[in-house]
């Protein structure tokens, strides 16, 4: 009895300790924000989408370009030799070459909207990874202060009963470290905080707001097991299938089109171009001064169209290389992905059931039965750890889990 009331004391000690330690980080203002409106002002904020629009806006300006004749030729010259008379030459290419000219235009413009659909995909797994950055080490926080609220009265306790005689120093040697560890590694957890609280403000433009998470990442598990299932019973077997709407594949796919066009384009520029002119001809006292006069502009310099051509096929194998290289990569990486997915989700399925569970009975069950006597404090320390191992390692899953989601969701294009 003088035993359990030396510990109450203790703790009475310690919570109000604690109350007062936290109240600086409470009144901070916090400012709370759901994973939707992360990432819809994400969208709006981020430099990267910005950028894309004006590659857009830029292949959009290009392709009204895409009719244009070359400069006309202002001349003098002197038809009879007695004076300067001016005049204008236009040399204007065949139909065929302006139409291509706008098909390269419509391919560069398609390609730059895959660019973007790229882009904005990039941003929401980063605003996904740092908003589940954030909520894991909120929920640290939240485990390892509990932990060390634990082990700081165990501590104080300890101390007390030293100093009365009634354990050993190995004992209390052995809870203070234990102690002083966990107060370590909470420290280390607020930092880690800070950081994600960083990372997930550069994101939406408020570096400096202490931003906090709207849904606690423990009790998001159940749920989770429940949509990683049905997800991971929906996906198709064949890789194809499963990356057909992923943005990096249609750009690469895009870019093929686009050099290929550029091949269609070289070919058309061969062809002769058509030369127009309105010049004098004629004498002072001639009736009819100016005239009209047509010719064509022969492609001769045949080894200039040759090299172009070569160099927009290479270019085109080159691109279809290089949708082969994503392709592969894109497949390796879901591959990889949906295995890490199996993987945790059979993890969290253990958790779930079993391991979180058992981890709450190991705590309550330890105290009462240290409370009656019935084991030391060495026992108490190793079951408490064994615990809180369990309850660590079940956050750390959802986290792995979660983030092998989100990989697995922006490789399909989801």
């Amino acid at each position: 009895m003088k035993y359990l009331k030396m510990k109450c004391a203790a703790q009475g000690l310690l919570v109000l300790a604690l109350l007062l330690g936290l109240l600086p980080e409470a009144a901070r203002a916090q400012t709370p924000i759901s994973l939707d409106s992360a990432e819809a002002l994400t969208l709006r904020r981020h430099p990267r989408l910005r950028q894309s629009d004006r590659e857009i806006e830029e292949q959009r300006a290009l392709k009204r370009g895409s009719f244009a004749p070359a400069n006309p030729d202002f001349l003098f010259s002197a038809p009879t030799g007695e004076r300067w008379a001016p005049g204008v030459v236009q040399t204007i290419d065949l139909p065929n070459v302006y139409r291509r000219q706008r098909q390269v235009a419509e391919a560069g413009i398609t390609l730059a909207e895959r660019n973007r659909d790229v882009s904005r995909a990039s941003v929401l797994r980063d605003t996904r990874l740092a908003y589940l950055s954030l909520q894991f080490a909120e929920a640290q926080v939240r485990q390892l202060t509990y932990q060390d609220s634990l082990f700081r009265a165990l501590r104080v306790a300890t101390e007390r009963l030293f100093a009365a005689g009634e354990v050993t120093s190995l004992q209390r040697i052995s809870t203070d470290a234990e102690a002083r560890q966990v107060s370590v590694q909470l420290q280390q957890a607020a930092a880690d905080r800070q950081a994600a609280q960083r990372r997930l403000g550069l994101l939406l433009g408020q570096p400096t707001a202490a931003l906090t998470t709207s849904t606690d990442l423990r009790r998001s598990g159940p749920e989770l097991v429940q949509t990683g299932g049905a997800l991971l019973a929906g996906l198709p077997t064949e890789d194809s299938s499963a990356l057909v709407r992923s943005p990096t594949l249609a750009a690469a796919t895009q870019n093929v089109a686009l050099s290929q066009s550029g091949i269609s384009l070289v070919r058309a520029r061969r062809t002769p171009a058509l030369t127009v002119g309105y010049q004098n001809q004629a004498f002072e006292n001639s009736a009819l001064k100016y005239r009209f006069q047509f010719g064509v502009s022969v492609p001769i310099w045949f080894w200039t169209y040759r090299s172009q051509l070569q160099a927009a096929t290479a270019r085109s194998q080159a691109a279809g290389y290089q949708l082969q290289t994503q392709r592969l990569e894109l497949s390796t990486l879901y591959q990889q992905s949906l295995a890490d997915t199996r993987k945790f989700s059979a993890s969290l399925g253990y958790y779930e059931q079993t391991g979180v569970p058992q981890s709450r009975a190991i705590i309550s069950q330890s105290q009462r039965l240290f409370r009656a006597g019935e084991i030391s404090y060495l026992v108490l320390i190793q079951s408490l750890n064994q615990a809180f191992t369990i309850q660590n390692t079940y956050l750390t899953t959802i986290r792995d889990y979660r983030q092998a989601l989100i990989e697995l969701n922006y490789l399909r294009g989801e």
